[in-house]
């Protein structure tokens, strides 16, 4: 046990694990984050409001029927979570979907709410996009989440049947346009009669939540909630 300790240490020594949050090297018994930056995450606690409190529930009003609107952290432009978002989007870090899923599944477990949940659905890339990226870091988060909150989880249960421009330029009329009728069910026995957790990692102004939401209840979902790891200020 010391020789593997003093290993550890020694390869710490050449090749530093960092956090991948602000790139200062990890403490022994820390992982992917340094404790300072995990205590200062800016975490929304929407997750143990009402949901007639809940910010994130009121932009889905007059729109869907959404249960529960979910996001671990605030989106603030040049700090910790755009850092992170960016290492797990562009830089491969697919690690972090996991952990940040699994840390929050097991606070939603802890509120009591894990149970809700029949199934946990990521937002899909279309097929070119994901060969081109390699993975879909929707998928990592909602593996974490199902994790934390021991739910099943799928990646195969809708699917993207176009592929469409970005939507980071585009206001929330052509952000809806874009992906309005982009989402189908592609496993209906799944999701029928069901509640269904639809993640992704950042919601903006929530279209294409919206646009997959509305697919999972028109093929029969009983109910469908959002989570996601971060949201903009609207």
């Amino acid at each position: 046990m010391l020789f593997r300790t003093a290993l550890s240490d020694f390869v710490g020594l050449i090749f530093p694990q960092v956090c991948l949050a602000c790139e200062e090297p990890l403490a022994r018994g820390e992982d992917y984050l340094c404790t300072l930056c995990r205590t200062q995450l800016p975490y929304t606690d929407y997750h143990k409001l009402p949901a007639s409190e809940n910010p994130l529930a009121r932009r889905f009003w007059g729109k869907l029927p959404i249960r529960y609107a979910l996001s671990y952290v605030r989106f603030l432009r040049r700090g910790r979570v755009q850092h992170l978002l960016h290492q797990l989007k562009y830089k491969g870090q697919r690690d972090i979907g996991l952990v940040l899923g699994r840390w929050y599944g097991a606070e939603l477990a802890e509120q009591g709410i894990a149970t809700d949940f029949d199934l946990i659905v990521p937002v899909p890339l279309h097929p070119r996009k994901l060969a081109k990226r390699g993975y879909n870091q929707s998928d990592t988060f909602a593996e974490g989440l199902a994790l934390g909150m021991a739910r099943p989880w799928s990646a195969s249960a809708l699917r993207r049947t176009e592929h469409t421009d970005s939507q980071t330029r585009k206001n929330r009329t052509e952000r809806w346009k874009n992906v309005a009728e982009v989402f189908e069910v592609a496993e209906q026995l799944a999701i029928v009669g069901k509640h269904i957790l639809v993640v992704d990692d950042v919601l903006t102004t929530g279209a294409t939540l919206e646009a997959c939401a509305a697919a999972l209840l028109a093929a029969g979902a009983a109910e469908v909630s959002v989570a996601t790891i971060a949201c903009a200020e609207h």
